[in-house]
């Protein structure tokens, strides 16, 4: 929306315009549970608990958020990386789905357009073989009308028909022996960790208490309604949190939750694993995101671009294993190679596969029967005898919502309402960054503007004072130590892996690299935190041993 200019400064971006970085120091965050009283306590730091959190605080109440591992370390973490209005739920007939998934996106476009930037999707048209032939090409068109119609109109470019030699300008990997042409339509991607990163930080900008690795042991009563939780810390030490309601927003660990007894009326949580395998780039080259057929198979697989690996996926199946421990198996990475070899004229081996993720999306379902493909993504607020909130199920691209929704149940068993504000919320980062300008010619600046937005002159600042802390960090990936002192100083990141995973995403980019900068990692981490040589010895072996396992598991018959 065209609007003229003002005649002062915008209230707004003045509010998210700090002139030194959030700095958010791990005892004084235990300090504040242990000390205060707060109106919320949000157990869970995935993308939904930290949206929660981010509106809760945005509200004005008194908001305390606890996370058992890392932020994002979940399903969060592990997610196509899509945000989309889903167009096979179309084809499953859940049109208000996408058309408010399709709001949502744009929503978050707007609100962290840092790390939120538009994806094309394609559909190639065979002549057999496909995801559907010339002959079905004229109906399919039609679902991609329904789509724009549906909202896909808001990214301001509708679907467009493809010739084959454009086809294979977006992909010239791809076999062209039946090709006839294709599709184009266009969604969003986002980086998922950094998206729930920036969420939990945004919510401590406006107040919130946030604390990563602190494991909530128990909810406590009052009088039969829950009034806060015992929380022991990394470190050991128990705290106990005050608070007058709180939202568990645990997703698919819910399943656990809720086995344990701990409400009179189960919500029936279906974990459904997904898994991605990334592959060097140069070995499909496609600017797009690629929809591919699997030979025999109903379902279809993609293949996105991220930096300089493309990444395939993905699965989707009943999951009934750890959530703790869930890996990508040589059977799913068979059947996603499968898939890529018979789409592209590229050779894929097991041996080129450089890093792999897998997680479990939340579904809601009223009976474990059926395809988990078949299954609505629609998300569940439930409240309990307890005062307990609950909210599970939905996708990352209806996050705010979900958490909007959260809130005002909260509002209900706190006896009062107070408006959600986060439509137009901008994240920290986001308010007045110009996407197209930070990003034109490339370089440094345009690397840490899509990571940080503009806090990316806090991490320059950082490769200012010290010339040495621009080294690259993992072999062949842009990330520099700066970002590593910048992730433990200002983002709440305890451990090697919360950096290698997630603050970074060298574990799925460069898996076997990052295995070689954990030292490294570790070594920063330790003096900024002031960790003992010991500890820091632990994370080390231990990340190492987690990414020796990811690959056994990967490439191994287990």
């Amino acid at each position: 929306m065209f609007r003229l200019p003002g005649r002062r400064a915008s209230r707004d971006r003045e509010n998210l315009a700090r002139t030194e970085p959030l700095r958010l120091v791990r005892a004084e965050q235990e300090d504040r549970l242990a000390d205060e009283t707060f109106d919320i306590l949000i157990v869970g730091g995935g993308v939904t608990g930290c949206y929660c959190a981010f509106d809760a605080a945005l509200r004005g109440y008194r908001v305390a958020l606890i996370e058992k591992d890392d932020f994002a370390s979940g399903t969060s973490s592990k997610s196509s990386k899509m945000v989309h209005g889903g167009l096979r739920y179309i084809e499953q007939g859940n049109l208000g789905l996408v058309r408010h998934s399709l709001l949502e996106r744009q929503r978050l476009r707007r609100n962290a357009g840092h790390l939120v930037q538009r994806l094309p999707f394609l559909f190639p048209i065979l002549e057999r073989d496909g995801i559907f032939d010339a002959r079905m090409a004229k109906a399919f068109e039609g679902l991609l009308w329904s789509y724009d119609l549906a909202g896909g109109w808001r990214e301001g470019i509708l679907h467009q028909r493809l010739s084959a030699a454009e086809v294979l300008s977006h992909c010239p990997t791809f076999r062209d022996d039946q090709l006839r042409g294709g599709f184009m339509y266009f969604d969003a991607r986002v980086d998922d960790a950094r998206l729930t990163l920036a969420l939990a930080r945004s919510a401590a900008h406006h107040g919130a208490a946030i604390l990563n690795h602190a494991r909530v042991m128990e909810l406590t009563r009052n009088g039969g309604k829950a009034d806060g939780a015992v929380v022991e810390t990394e470190s050991g030490r128990e705290i106990r949190v005050r608070a007058k309601a709180v939202i568990m927003a645990t997703g698919v660990w819910m399943r656990d939750w809720m086995a344990a007894g701990e409400d009179e009326r189960p919500l029936h949580v279906r974990p459904a694993k997904g898994v991605h395998v990334a592959i060097p780039w140069l070995k499909v080259r496609n600017d797009c995101t690629v929809t591919i057929p699997v030979p025999g198979r109903s379902r279809r697989a993609t293949i996105t671009r991220w930096g300089n690996v493309s990444y395939l996926g993905t699965t989707d199946e009943d999951y009934k294993g750890s959530l703790d421990d869930v890996h990508c198996t040589r059977t799913e990475l068979d059947f996603l190679l499968e898939g890529a070899r018979s789409a592209l004229k590229t050779d894929i081996e097991v041996s080129d596969v450089v890093g792999s993720i897998a997680g479990c999306r939340p579904l809601v379902s009223s009976s474990p029967g059926g395809s988990t493909m078949d299954v609505k993504r629609d998300h569940t607020v439930h409240v309990g005898k307890d005062g307990v909130v609950s909210i599970v199920g939905g996708k990352l691209t209806t996050a705010r919502h979900m958490a909007a929704q959260t809130v005002d149940a909260v509002g209900s068993v706190l006896g009062e309402r107070r408006r959600c504000t986060t439509k137009k919320a901008w994240l920290l980062g986001a308010a007045g960054y110009d996407a197209q300008a930070i990003v034109a010619s490339g370089g440094m600046a345009a690397h840490l503007g899509e990571r940080y937005g503009t806090e990316a002159r806090f991490v320059s600042d950082l490769l200012a004072d010290d010339a040495d802390l621009a080294a690259p960090i993992v072999e062949g990936l842009p990330f520099t130590q700066a970002e590593v002192l910048y992730a433990v100083r200002h983002e709440m990141a305890a451990t090697v892996d919360d950096v290698l995973s997630r603050r970074m995403r060298a574990r799925l980019m460069a898996r076997d690299a990052s295995g070689r900068a954990a030292a490294r990692v570790g070594e920063i981490i330790g003096r900024e935190l002031k960790l003992s040589s010991n500890e820091i010895a632990s994370q080390i072996a231990g990340y190492e041993a987690a990414i020796a396992k990811e690959k056994f598991i990967l490439t191994g018959d287990y």
